[in-house]
């Protein structure tokens, strides 16, 4: 294996190996529909030194495809490629690591380690990643793309998700330049400035489709959201953990649910995406308790989050929690109760926000007491399915790269628009969506009509607009310009922002923003919108 975890390649001038490749890939041409275990015809065909590697495979079957030795066969290439969900909602994540520095926060629950950023421990798998490439940025993110072109995803639309510590407690000079290089690596040439890189990146092999970072709602202001828009972060982590203020004094988290209700408001009003963070088995905390407490994410019309990720209390050694559970004065919920309250959870999700984690990539030996179940969104899901319940939150209604009609006419006839419209302490929310018939989603766009100034943001240039938080369209990720069976690339997006500019017009507003990444701006101007200095803005009465 080489460095970033990449396989080499197969030598097809080998005339041994060339030919038990060619009977390998005729084997999955030959494996029946619907079989997708091909670990037998793995080991009927080894290599030289072992077993081939998904990706090497895969590699050797688009160069022969290419020299007219072996025929296309879109089966064999489903059954090679990695895993089909990393893309599946049709953008490549890149998750890259902030080197260790100090937090501001005490948390109870919080390990600390030398070797990684607070929070984060060395034995799980992006921390891992992070570590062999010296928590280099340009490094991290060129082998990941690279991991990932090598078992078969397109790269070109990237979203970048910078993790570790406390984002906006890092010093400036240091997040631009981590910002800088991981673009430098998007483009394959290097940048001296960080506006240089993002200019370049707008024409990019890999463009960024987004940009994410994690940080506390207390280090949340109007000039450090000024700060995140001018470094092209289009989506904010928000660890909030609970808004039970008790609990969060408890647990020493540093803030209050004041502090969260602000930062929310000030990210929502400058168009940015908003994932919070929450917390269940917290020390104080029940399970009721919990139910009442993931309640108030949604009834609470200053919060109501975009995305959310659970994180169900770890319990690790070294942590002050870890010495509360020593006194019997914490306990851990078994894997039952917690199943039951994930369950109790989802079904209060609304359908304009998106679960995207049920439990932290936390390695089972680190674990002292409580579930180490690595698959507890599959448990979850089972508990759910034989019980009748569906969850209605954006990830188990996607698409998930099944075909739709082809063509901008068959998609419109097949698919249905919906609206959800829902207040926030700031702004009217509207969530367009297309529908199958099935009620999968297809894409959506997030529409926020803003009810009081923004006054309190120094971002002038969409103080009376409409904004468009979000625009998604859903499927396998599939390269700038091929077109397919799935629901990208079929006229969707414009459609959504053509309903969303009729909307706002009625609404009394004049401009439509929105908050593009770097590498969707062409994809804006060439919709009528002009580049501004911050967002990409469009007149609505022309």
């Amino acid at each position: 294996m080489v460095k970033g975890g990449v396989p080499k390649t197969i030598d097809l001038t080998q005339a041994r190996e060339r030919a038990t490749v060619l009977c390998l890939l005729q084997a999955l041409c030959d494996l029946p529909a619907g079989n997708a275990d091909i670990t037998p015809i793995l080991r009927r065909y080894p290599s030289a030194t072992g077993t081939y590697a998904k990706s090497q495979l895969l590699d050797a079957y688009q160069r022969l495809v290419q020299d007219g030795v072996f025929a296309e066969d879109q089966g064999v290439e489903q059954r090679l490629r990695g895993r089909p969900v990393r893309t599946i909602s049709g953008v490549a994540p890149v998750a890259v690591l902030t080197k260790p520095y100090p937090c501001p926060g005490t948390c109870i629950f919080c390990p600390e380690q030398r070797d990684a950023p607070k929070s984060y421990l060395d034995g799980e798998p992006g921390v891992l990643r992070a570590i062999q490439n010296d928590y280099d940025p340009y490094a991290q993110t060129r082998t990941r793309i690279e991991a990932l072109n090598a078992i078969g995803h397109a790269t070109d639309k990237v979203e970048l998700l910078i993790l570790g510590g406390t984002w906006s407690f890092y010093p400036r000079d240091y997040r631009e330049c981590f910002i800088r290089r991981c673009f430098d690596a998007m483009n394959e040439m290097e940048s001296v400035t960080l506006d240089e890189a993002l200019r370049r990146n707008e024409t990019a092999s890999h463009r960024n489709v987004g940009l994410v970072v994690e940080t506390r709602p207390d280090w949340i202001t109007p000039e450090e959201v000024l700060a995140l828009r001018r470094q092209a972060v289009t989506k904010v982590q928000l660890g909030v953990q609970s808004c039970d203020d008790r609990i969060l004094r408890l647990n020493r988290r540093g803030h209050t649910l004041g502090d969260v209700r602000r930062a929310v408001r000030l990210l929502r009003l400058a168009g940015l995406k908003i994932v919070l963070h929450w917390m269940p088995n917290l020390y104080g905390a029940t399970p009721e308790s919990d139910l009442e407490d993931f309640a108030r994410l949604w009834d609470d019309p200053a919060l109501r989050p975009d995305e959310i990720k659970i994180y169900p209390t770890a319990l690790l050694e070294g942590t002050d929690l870890y010495t509360l559970w020593e006194q019997g004065q914490y306990l851990p919920y078994s894997t039952e109760v917690l199943i039951d309250l994930l369950v109790r959870c989802k079904v209060l999700i609304p359908p304009y926000s998106r679960i995207n984690r049920l439990m932290r990539d936390i390695p089972a030996q680190y674990i002292v007491a409580g579930t180490t179940k690595s698959n507890l969104r599959q448990l979850v899901q089972t508990y759910m399915h034989a019980r009748g319940l569906a969850c209605q939150c954006i990830r188990c209604r996607e698409v998930r790269g099944k075909e739709i009609a082809v063509g901008q006419v068959q998609v419109t006839e097949e698919l249905r628009l919906d609206v959800v419209s829902y207040p926030t302490d700031a702004t009217q929310e509207h969530f367009l969506q297309y529908l199958t018939p099935a009620g999968q989603l297809a894409g959506f766009l997030r529409l926020s009509l803003p009810i009081t100034p923004r006054d309190e943001l120094p971002i002038p240039e969409i103080r009376a607009a409409a904004m468009v938080r979000e625009l998604h369209v859903y499927g396998p990720a599939q390269a700038l310009g091929q077109r397919g069976g799935a629901a990208q690339h079929h006229g969707l997006g414009t459609q959504l922002l053509d309903a969303a500019a009729d909307i706002a017009r009625l609404a009394g507003f004049e401009t439509l923003a929105v908050i593009a990444a770097v590498g969707t701006r062409p994809y804006y101007r060439d919709r009528g919108f002009t580049t501004g200095d911050l967002y990409p803005i469009r007149r609505l009465d022309v």
